[in-house]
């Protein structure tokens, strides 16, 4: 899967659990700080792209993610493993 493709969806993630817009979702946005995910809302995020990419998240490491680009590299290492 391309890394354009895997931001797209994970843009489409991010707003369906934050409700926000995709387009106004940068990659630079920090999910606390610019989007205003707590913590329930993250676990929820991390829950939506395990189901989206069927992925299995490493709890530490989701955690340490902390924007949209960050993400987007996390989940395309997890997909680019699995093949």
């Amino acid at each position: 899967m391309e890394r354009v493709e895997v931001e797209a969806k994970v843009k489409k993630v991010i707003a369906a659990v934050l409700k926000k817009n995709v387009e106004t979702i940068s990659p630079g946005a920090n999910f606390i700080f610019d989007l205003g995910a707590d913590s329930m809302q993250s676990l929820q995020l991390i829950a939506g792209f395990e189901e989206e990419f069927d992925i299995e998240m490493d709890e530490d490491k989701s955690l340490e993610v902390q924007n949209v680009a960050d993400a987007v590299d996390y989940i395309k290492s997890l997909i680019d493993a699995k093949v």
